[in-house]
């Protein structure tokens, strides 16, 4: 589990480090900054998967990313997260102007892994700078990776070994496991109104296209009552039936009141992202981190009480980060599971937490 998480220089995120909880919910007014939070975090996953470049460059490159608030800010944007046992930090900063044409594209300036919540010198695993990484032995002697790693190029995705490197290895895989939904597509022509191929899907996608799939998994591999029972806390009486047909899958919803079952096509949009939410909670492989971004959008508010109490449930089996700016969702949540509420505001265009005591914490220099 996440201990501690720290952003710094991203937006409207000078400097901000929080613990955190198994179950966790960031709120406040619009403008405060959550949705700069749930994207630092969308970064800090995204370079475990070699992705951070490119999702940097899709917001305008580093320097658009880069603290935006009044007077000098940081001229890096560094991530950074401890658990019980490890730590982990990244320097982005500028690239050097007329070196190259991609010039949206952050460099990284340094990553450091480290034992424990704290970096300290004793205590550090695998440092970068520059194109080497080296890394400590059971000795405590420092060696050098083999390998020549580009600016772009992360030690996480590049520099991990089962023999020399195993920690970073091991918290790369950790990383690659966290799950992001953010406002499931339930348009008219979302493919999750469409019948799709079906294999087992222990793990609902992001688009949420392979909701029949993921629903059939749980009732054949996963929590089939938990599932009933989230269904019938939303909606009373009601029944899922998945049919097949070759190698397609279609979802009906039968409800009280209603003459026949409906297909997935005909469900009204509050409806069909309740059923997504109810299947991404309970995947049968469930993950050490999921996050949800806003996940009231399109719910009817009778329906925010029984996905808090889902929310709840859900943190029993992973660490849990709500981003939500519904009261209602917020007061469900927490009337059915201690959480940690993180309450977002701005002062003079910082992204600041109410009554946070920030936890120790320290960058690696470059």
């Amino acid at each position: 589990m996440i201990t501690t998480l720290s952003l710094a220089g991203y937006r409207s995120l000078r400097n901000v480090s929080l613990e955190l909880e198994a179950l966790n919910i960031v709120t406040g007014p619009n403008g405060s900054g959550k949705s700069s939070l749930y994207r630092a975090l969308r970064l800090l996953a995204e370079i475990a998967q070699g992705g951070v470049v490119r999702l940097l460059a899709l917001e305008g490159g580093v320097d658009s990313a880069l603290w935006a608030g009044p007077g000098k800010g940081p001229v890096s944007i560094r991530l950074g997260y401890a658990t019980d046992d490890y730590g982990y930090a990244i320097d982005l900063g500028l690239p050097i102007p007329g070196r190259s044409m991609f010039n949206l594209d952050p460099v990284i300036k340094t990553e450091s892994l480290w034992v424990g919540q704290i970096l300290r010198p004793r205590n550090e695993l695998a440092r970068r700078g520059g194109p080497m990484v080296k890394v400590r032995d059971g000795n405590h002697n420092w060696h050098v990776v083999p390998t020549d790693l580009a600016p772009f190029d992360s030690m996480m995705t590049h520099a991990g070994d089962p023999q020399n490197a195993r920690e970073l290895l091991m918290l790369r895989e950790f990383m690659r496991n966290w799950r992001f939904y953010d406002h499931f597509r339930t348009d008219r022509d979302a493919p999750v109104r469409q019948p799709q191929i079906a294999t087992r899907t222990p793990v609902l996608s992001g688009a949420g296209h392979d909701l029949a799939a993921a629903i059939q998994t749980i009732y054949e591999i996963g929590f089939p009552e938990d599932f009933n029972a989230a269904l019938a806390d939303a909606f009373p009486g009601a029944s899922v039936d998945i049919s097949s047909k070759g190698a397609y899958f279609e979802l009906s919803m039968a409800q009280p009141g209603l003459n026949r079952p409906l297909q997935t096509a005909e469900l009204s949009d509050g409806t069909l992202r309740y059923l997504l939410l109810i299947a991404a909670l309970l995947s049968p492989r469930p993950p050490p981190l999921m996050v949800l971004n806003e996940p009231e959008m399109s719910l009817h508010p009778s329906l925010l009480p029984p996905l808090g109490r889902l929310i709840a449930k859900a943190s029993q089996r992973c660490q849990m980060i709500v981003v939500s700016h519904a009261p209602e969702l917020v007061a469900a949540i927490e009337g059915a599971a201690p959480a940690r509420k993180i309450a977002l505001f701005k002062h003079n265009g910082e992204t600041r937490i109410e009554d946070n005591e920030p936890p120790p914490w320290e960058w690696p220099d470059r």
